[in-house]
């Protein structure tokens, strides 16, 4: 059977047309959604709000709501910027449609919950709240309730820490110093253990014995780079370059803390 010119035209055009979409897709497929978390407004007046809001409470005034779980001068929101909103500061918009997950950290698919409890036992160096407390209850409420109408599955912009693009240089501990006295320490303090408000922690400890252990995950320097490349100084974030990034969470990592305390046990 002959095909005629027109039809091996038509037929030449589908395979390319077709092969062009093939290739064009995957990059669509990995361009990263936005999402936007309601506001407080929206917040329903019924029991489930109060839960909501006991959550938000106890997200921004841990230490005065959960005091007996928790062993330093943060809060949640000393890692989970702008009460658990701003992208690439583990917002909790994009926490609770990524769990259960595996984590590299235990080993295990995790809960919310249990990812909340190891928030307690490392980054505020304290004891984890049971499951069925009120206090993990109502940060799982609030945190689905800022997730609301956030897709499943789907790859959220700022969902997550900012990653890294490896460093031109070895991160350097003494370039860092420089950055961290320059650009960190009339928030957090000379001497790394922030500063107060009265009696309220203004600017959280990053180091010494009320800041974060050595299980954290910004103890680990590419996590604390990326936090401090998108959020640092305060309202100034991507102001450091990735080098000066790199270096003073080199810097700050390297600096006396509390163990893990897998490993004091």
């Amino acid at each position: 059977m002959k095909i005629g010119p027109t039809l091996l035209v038509l037929a030449s055009g589908l395979i390319l047309f077709s092969g062009s979409r093939g290739l064009a897709s995957p990059a669509l497929a990995q361009e990263p959604a936005t999402f936007q978390p309601p506001s407080d407004s929206e917040i329903p007046s019924d029991p489930f709000g109060n839960l909501v809001r006991k959550g938000e409470r106890i997200f921004t005034q841990t230490r005065t709501y959960a005091g007996k779980y928790v062993g330093n001068d943060l809060t949640c929101e000393s890692c989970h910027l702008d009460r658990g909103r701003k992208p690439y500061a583990a917002p909790l918009w994009g926490a609770y449609v990524s769990y259960p997950r595996f984590r590299s950290k235990n080993h295990k698919v995790s809960r919310l919950g249990e990812r909340i409890q190891g928030c307690f036992r490392f980054s505020m160096n304290g004891t984890p709240p049971p499951l069925d407390s009120d206090i993990i209850r109502s940060l799982v409420a609030y945190s689905f309730w800022m997730s609301r109408g956030a897709p499943v599955g789907v790859k959220l912009a700022g969902a997550r820490m900012y990653k890294m693009p490896p460093p031109h240089r070895t991160p350097d501990p003494f370039r860092g110093k420089k950055v961290y006295a320059a650009k960190c320490a009339l928030c957090h303090g000379a001497d790394g253990l922030g500063t107060t408000s009265g009696h309220d922690v203004a600017f959280p400890p990053v180091w010494g014995p009320r800041s974060y252990n050595m299980g954290a995950g910004l103890a680990k320097v590419s996590k604390l780079a990326g936090f401090v490349k998108m959020n640092m100084p305060l309202s100034k974030g991507s102001s450091l370059t990735d080098q000066q990034s790199w270096d003073v969470a080199a810097y700050v990592d390297s600096q006396p803390r509390p163990a893990d305390p897998r490993k004091r046990q």
